[in-house]
């Protein structure tokens, strides 16, 4: 009885647990609004996949179009070039080509370059965790207008090429083919060579003859808007220009201070320059004639900006039988002289180091010789120390001579004073008089000057050479953090006109400098001139410049590169030793006074010069006597 009541349990539970489940499926089976739903939600997952992995993967092989009705269409709006809008890399995806020094990504829409960074150097400071990019978020473009048979005026910006990435060697080949047809297309081509921030770029055509109006060259359009990179806006956009060569090697650059446009023929290469880093576009076959244009974007030197430049220029591109074929380099990198130098192209033009004289000395002493200093492995700023005593020491003869003058006609003012009172009257005579004096004595009153001009290419060649020093760039020495930049010790919470809103040390170390400088130099010269009649009092005016001087330095240095400011502290210091030197130890005013009194017992023969300047005094003199008596 047991036994039947064990069974009858157990075939009761069954039925309940059967049920429950029964229940249970039936409450969790979807309705067919969900199935709907579901499926439609699987296929979107499904396109988005998809469409992640077209952006990811580089096309390697020749694809054709598939759907008939999208080729109608796209052909109806583009014309043949639909083609290209039909294949599977009409999309934005990118490629990406990467060396050592420089990373490259090129997209399929335009087949331009869309990211150029260059590897190894920080943004505004050292340690600042942001690439220098100077191409990125659209900032740039390449577009060729293409005028087809058909009426049409199409833009390769706005059209897919086909990429194909492969290797020759170490080299990375990236062709994009913008496609008319299977064998019908518009090709650029670049090769990234180890190592090297300058690469291979082509342009070249195929059977485009019955596509493209080939009775006219095509309009090359390359823009760039310019990054900042450095810390100080106001310096970068100094130096931040487009530079270009035409006529066979000849150079220049349009206005960098505002809005400017130029033209010029027979172009080889284009640069747009960011002060230390540029883009270049070279080619082998001459551009005929490019249209160029600058646009200031910094306008307000207090604001902060993203960035100083738009560049543009229009280049026509000649067909010959009918095809483009144009073999060309992009560079993108630093703009250092020996980088640059190297490449054999002119490309160091693109430095700003002065003309004639002035660059001759950049380019063949001052830099092969700051070059040699630096490499023996000390600090960049113990280095510029080095260079200017070096080239003080250089000049330091100069510094003598310009002193020896100043002291002789230190020795001769009360005579020169003694005759211009007693020729007040008369002149000429007393300009005579001083001549001869000048002669007796062995003085040439022009000696102070000579050495002044002797100095002034060298002046102006350093002037030129710090801003163009790459290598200075987020070098720190003492509180400076960044040679290329300003020295910044205290933020103003204010903004001085042609100041700044921060202080400079070493502009204040180096006008403090300049001061006892102009103090011992301008003086001593004061005290030698004597006041010419008719003419202003050269030493209340020496006297004034004394004081303004270093304050024109200072502001005017408050935003320029530390390493100048460095340069002209150390320098205005060792001269003033150097003088200090002469005037105790070597140059004794009573020996001079006693040579000159010396001079004046000999006889001197009369120089030409000075025989035709007499003559035309004494001519002048008879002719005025003459008016006097009629």
């Amino acid at each position: 009885m047991e036994e039947k009541k064990l069974d009858l349990n157990s075939i009761i539970g069954f039925v309940l647990i059967s049920g429950i489940l029964l229940w249970m499926l039936y409450a969790n089976t979807p309705t067919a609004e969900e199935l709907k739903a579901k499926e439609k939600k699987e296929q979107v997952e499904k396109q988005a996949k998809e469409a992640q992995q077209a952006k990811t993967v580089t096309p390697t092989t020749v694809a054709t179009p598939t759907d008939s009705t999208q080729n109608v269409a796209a052909q109806a709006k583009l014309g043949s070039f639909g083609y290209s809008a039909t294949l599977p890399s009409a999309t934005d995806a990118v490629t990406e080509i990467k060396n050592e020094v420089l990373s490259l990504k090129i997209s399929n829409k335009g087949g331009y370059i869309v990211d150029a960074t260059v590897l190894g150097f920080d943004q505004f400071e050292k340690n600042s965790k942001k690439a220098v990019q100077i191409i990125k978020d659209k900032n740039a473009s390449l577009d060729i207008t293409l005028n087809t048979t058909d009426n049409r005026t199409l833009h390769t910006k706005d059209l897919y090429f086909e990429p194909k990435l492969t290797t020759e060697g170490k080299n990375q080949v990236l062709t994009l083919q913008l496609k008319a047809g299977s064998d019908q297309y518009l090709e650029y081509r670049y090769v990234l060579k180890p190592n090297e921030y300058m690469l291979d770029f082509a342009i070249r055509s195929q059977g485009l003859e019955k596509v493209v109006n080939t009775s006219k060259p095509l309009d090359l359009e390359w823009q760039l808007k310019t990054y900042r990179n450095e810390k100080s806006v106001t310096y970068e956009n100094r130096y931040t220009e487009l530079v270009y060569e035409y006529e066979d090697g000849k150079d220049d650059y349009l206005n960098a201070a505002k809005d400017s446009e130029g033209e010029a023929a027979d172009v080889t290469y284009v640069a747009f320059k960011q002060h230390l880093f540029t883009s270049i576009l070279l080619t082998d076959t001459k551009f005929k004639n490019v249209k160029f244009k600058s646009d200031n974007l910094v306008d307000d030197e207090e604001k902060d900006t993203i960035f100083t430049k738009n560049f543009t220029a229009q280049i026509p591109l000649e067909f010959k039988n009918g095809a483009l074929n144009y073999n060309m380099n992009w560079y993108y990198g630093p703009s250092k002289y020996q980088i640059l130098n190297k490449y054999d192209k002119n490309l160091d033009e693109i430095m700003p180091l002065g003309w004639g004289i002035f660059g001759w000395i950049n380019r063949y002493i001052f830099i092969p010789v700051f070059g040699f200093i630096s490499a023996l492995g000390i600090s960049y700023g113990i280095a510029i120390v080095l260079f200017t005593i070096l080239v003080r020491i250089v000049m330091s003869p100069v510094t003598y001579k310009s002193y020896l003058s100043q002291a002789k006609m230190k020795v001769l003012r009360p005579e020169i004073t003694e005759l211009n009172e007693k020729f007040k009257d008369n002149p000429m005579k007393k300009q005579q008089e001083t001549m001869k004096l000048y002669s007796k004595a062995g003085v040439n009153p022009m000696a102070g000057c000579l050495p002044a001009l002797m100095q002034m290419p060298i002046f102006y060649a350093l002037f030129q050479f710090f801003p163009s020093m790459f290598d200075l760039r987020q070098k720190s020495f003492l509180w400076a953090d960044d040679l290329s930049s300003y020295d910044s010790i205290f933020q103003l919470p204010f903004h001085i006109p042609f100041y700044g809103s921060h202080v400079s040390l070493f502009p204040i170390l180096a006008s403090i400098a300049i001061f006892f400088y102009m103090k011992m130099t301008t003086g001593d010269q004061a005290m030698t001139q004597p006041q010419q009649e008719g003419m202003p009092d050269m030493g209340k005016i020496m006297k004034v410049m004394i004081y303004v001087s270093p304050i024109m330095m200072l502001f005017f240095f408050n935003n320029y590169a530390s390493g100048l400011s460095l340069y002209y502290f150390i320098s205005n210091l060792i001269t003033i030793g150097i003088m200090l030197v002469i005037k105790k130890y070597i140059v004794k005013e009573d020996k001079i006074h006693a040579q000159i009194q010396e001079n004046k017992t000999k006889e001197k023969k009369e120089s030409k010069f000075q025989k035709k300047m007499r003559e035309m005094m004494e001519q002048a003199e008879a002719q005025k006597a003459a008016q006097k008596k009629k």
